[in-house]
């Protein structure tokens, strides 16, 4: 359950689900949690639904950390099978992203047996989704992809 009190609106079939998290990072777990468990994400194979929480974690964990770095708000989230997958749509009223694109998704400099903290979730996201879209509209992000089922 969403911790906004509002359920995840499950179409009538597996087809579709919408959900809205608040911008914070206990949220964001919770929420990821019931998109994961909706119909539309649980009738995916293994392989798929590990791939789907891999990219929606990414997604909204960035949106939390960069996109709300200056303000609260909300993450819209909607996902809808197709012929082509998992079409998703998350829209935030934060930030920005720089230069009005996603990041390339260069992995980090890699140095012996130090791996860095951070730096692959673009690359994540880049190299496991498909047809990435951004832009800025209206005072709102919205990023498109698309995963395979």
């Amino acid at each position: 359950m969403p911790t906004d009190n509002r359920p995840v609106r499950d179409g009538p079939c597996p087809a579709a689900l919408q959900l809205t998290i608040p911008g914070h990072a206990e949220a964001v777990s919770a929420g990821l949690r019931a998109l994961l468990d909706a119909r539309l994400l649980r009738a995916l194979p293994d392989e798929g639904r590990g791939t789907a929480e891999l990219v929606l974690a990414e997604v909204l964990n960035n949106i939390v950390e960069h996109a709300y770095a200056r303000h609260s708000g909300e993450i819209e989230v909607t996902l809808s099978r197709d012929a082509g997958g998992i079409l998703c749509e998350v829209a935030d009223t934060g930030l920005p992203m720089p230069q009005g694109v996603p990041p390339a998704g260069q992995l980090p400099p890699l140095e012996g047996d130090n791996l860095p903290e951070g730096g692959f979730g673009w690359h994540l996201i880049r190299s496991l989704a498909r047809d990435l879209e951004y832009r800025r509209e209206g005072g709102r992000n919205l990023l498109r992809f698309r995963l395979e089922s």
